[in-house]
């Protein structure tokens, strides 16, 4: 997979001149494959979901929606561009999902509903026009709870992304092989209970929903890890747009966007020329996404209930805001981790809370509520509460004990960046660079966004 994008059609890129025009020879096989990366980008999707709902057939579905992306590229360079290129894959999709129904003698009213579709399929490939009722469906059915929750990751990332399955395996750390089995056992799962692809509505969505976000949170999280596949976090971010745009009334989705767009704001200035992670303190606030920031606080603004995602959406919106580290509102930050942790009662959060009242009342008042998290066991050789303790005792002033206490925090993490971070400011402390700042208001927590302040 190519690192920072998933293997599918680039929303960004952008589409082929000449779209309609007599073939010639200025349409390029790269301005082509540019085209049919534009128009498969957001039609991809709609295909599949389309046909899933008419043939209930999942690999059939992406395996059409695969063969018109194939014709695309072989007769766009010849033809020309079509002027409704979404219409044009949708339509081939369609014939070849009805060419092996019909080769397969499958009923006859799988076959009506096909030439149904063919007479009330859209004129235009307008997204206002466009039917998203399908691609809910999809997103609901992939995520229902009777599958485990890699696998509603997997079947997402591979049926409502379009990510290839080896690529999928890769960020599973398992063999192409045994991602093709989950993927398959999972569908099959879908077919055998009958698991109905429909968006539930009333109490039912209101039970549903909450596994559907925790699926994209879980798809953002592995793209933003320091280690993980930042072009996951893209897609989190595309479908948390395309669920807000589908559920506006919902505070929970408006939530979730926001915070994904707060954290997601600062991606290209995570790291320096050598790729070493960077803390918000150090990072150049210029570089951040402005555009973004701006966007999730049009959309937190719209969302007035206090959920979990609402709450870890105002902690990430005063970080997004602050003009530098040192003017951040830790006190109004130490407040919604007040709220978040009687809500969504957690040990990582209590953890997450602890920090921001250390920097918000001193650390001594952070360090006595860390001592409490951890009197529980639950947080036991967890290389973050060492750290997040390290961070604390390095602003009381003990280089030295804390500088140990950052090596005892990387010591049980295992190789990567965070690693290489945690050692980095243990070095810090005991050969600090003229001019230092005792202490860094940052340490890395693996919470999710809401807890991520690099």
């Amino acid at each position: 997979m190519t690192r920072g994008r998933p293997a599918r059609p680039p929303a960004a890129a952008q589409p082929a001149a000449g779209t309609g025009a007599e073939p010639d020879e200025g349409i390029g096989a790269r301005t082509v494959a540019e085209a049919v990366a534009t128009v498969g980008a957001d039609s991809y999707t709609r295909i599949v979901a389309t046909l899933i709902r008419v043939t209930g057939d999942w690999t059939l579905a992406e395996d059409s929606a695969q063969e018109a992306l194939a014709q695309a590229l072989e007769r766009w360079p010849r033809d020309g561009v079509p002027d409704n290129p979404g219409g044009w894959l949708m339509t081939v999709a369609r014939n070849r999902a009805t060419d092996v129904l019909r080769r397969a003698s499958v009923e006859r009213r799988k076959l009506h509903e096909l030439a149904e579709l063919t007479l009330t399929a859209p004129a235009t490939d307008d997204p206002e026009e466009e039917v998203v009722d399908d691609r809910l469906r999809l997103i609901f059915t992939c995520c229902h709870p009777a599958l485990a929750l890699e696998s509603r990751v997997a079947l997402t990332l591979r049926t409502v992304c379009g990510v290839p399955t080896a690529d999928i395996a890769r960020a599973f750390l398992v063999p192409h092989a045994t991602m093709t089995r989950r993927l398959t056992r999972a569908k099959t799962k879908i077919a055998d209970a009958r698991i109905p692809y429909l968006v539930p509505s009333g109490p039912a969505l209101a039970e549903r929903l909450p596994g559907v976000l925790a699926v994209l949170y879980v798809l953002f999280t592995r793209g933003y890890d320091p280690d993980g596949e930042p072009g996951f976090a893209d897609e989190a971010v595309r479908l948390a747009r395309l669920l807000h745009r589908l559920l506006p009334d919902q505070p929970e989705v408006a939530g979730l966007l926001a915070l994904f767009l707060f954290q997601h704001s600062r991606r290209e200035a995570r790291r320096d020329g050598r790729a070493n992670l960077l803390t918000l303190d150090k990072q150049d606030r210029t570089r951040w996404d402005r555009a973004a920031i701006r966007e999730g606080l049009e959309t937190l603004a719209a969302a007035p209930a206090d959920g979990p995602y609402v709450l870890q959406a105002r902690i990430a919106a005063c970080h997004a805001t602050a003009p530098d580290s040192g003017a951040t509102d830790w006190r109004a930050v130490a407040r919604w981790y007040d709220e978040l942790v009687e809500i969504h009662p957690s040990p990582v959060i209590a953890l997450n809370r602890a920090v921001a009242h250390g920097y918000a009342h001193g650390p001594a008042t952070g360090l006595a509520l860390i001592d409490q998290v951890l009197a529980t066991g639950a947080l036991k050789d967890y290389p973050l509460a060492v750290a997040a303790q390290a961070d604390l005792t390095a602003r009381l002033g003990h280089r030295d004990h804390a500088a140990a206490l950052f090596r005892q925090a990387a010591a049980l993490l295992g190789p990567g960046a965070e690693r290489r971070a945690l050692l980095e400011r243990a070095d810090d402390l005991t050969n600090p660079a003229p001019g230092q700042q005792i202490g860094d208001p940052h340490p890395r927590r693996r919470s999710g966004p809401a807890g991520r302040h690099m």
